[in-house]
C-alpha cells in the first residue's frame, strides 16, 4: 500500500494499547510509520516540533492522528483544541481512539472538530477489524488536502 498521506501519530499512553496497535498496523500492512506520543503535551510538543522532536526528518508531521482522550498532563480534548487552533494542522485528519462510550466526550470532540470517534476494541480481532477499516477509509479511499514532505 502506498503512503499517500505520510506517517501516522498514534497519542497513546497505554504501553500494551501502543504493543497491540503496532502489532495490527504491521498485520494489516499499513506501511506509513507509526510515530507515538504517549502524552498530550508531548503530543504537542511533536506537532509543534519542539523538544525532543526538533528533526522533522526523523519526527515529520503526521496527516493522520489517532488520539486517545484520556492523557496525562494535557487531555485528548486540550489536544484536539490546540490543533484545531493551528493553521498549518487544522485539516489534519484526526481521530479520537478512546475507551470513554460518554455522550458528553463524544460531543465534546465533534465540536472541536474531530474527525471520527471511535471506541477501543475489546479484543485482537476487533482492533484488526478496526484497523482494517482505518486503512481502507482513511489511508486508500481519503483524499487528503496536502501532502507533508
Amino acid at each position: 500500500m502506498t503512503n499517500k498521506c505520510g506517517p501516522i501519530l498514534l497519542v497513546e499512553d497505554n504501553e500494551n494499547d501502543v504493543f497491540f496497535m503496532r502489532r495490527a498496523f504491521k498485520r494489516a500492512e499499513i506501511n506509513n510509520s507509526l510515530q507515538v506520543a504517549t502524552d498530550g503535551q508531548a503530543a504537542i510538543d511533536y506537532l509543534s516540533g519542539i523538544g525532543p522532536f526538533t528533526d522533522r526528518h526523523q519526527f515529520p508531521l503526521p496527516c493522520f492522528i489517532l488520539l486517545d482522550l484520556k492523557l496525562p498532563i494535557k487531555s485528548g480534548l486540550e489536544v484536539l483544541h490546540w490543533i484545531r487552533q493551528q493553521p498549518q494542522l487544522r485539516a489534519t485528519v484526526v481521530v479520537i481512539l478512546t475507551t470513554s462510550r460518554e455522550p458528553n466526550d463524544v460531543v465534546a470532540a465533534y465540536g472541536l472538530g474531530v474527525n471520527a470517534f471511535l471506541v477501543k476494541p475489546n479484543d485482537v480481532s476487533q482492533l484488526m477489524q478496526l484497523v482494517q477499516a482505518l486503512k481502507v477509509f482513511w489511508l486508500q479511499f481519503n483524499e487528503f488536502p496536502y501532502h507533508h514532505e
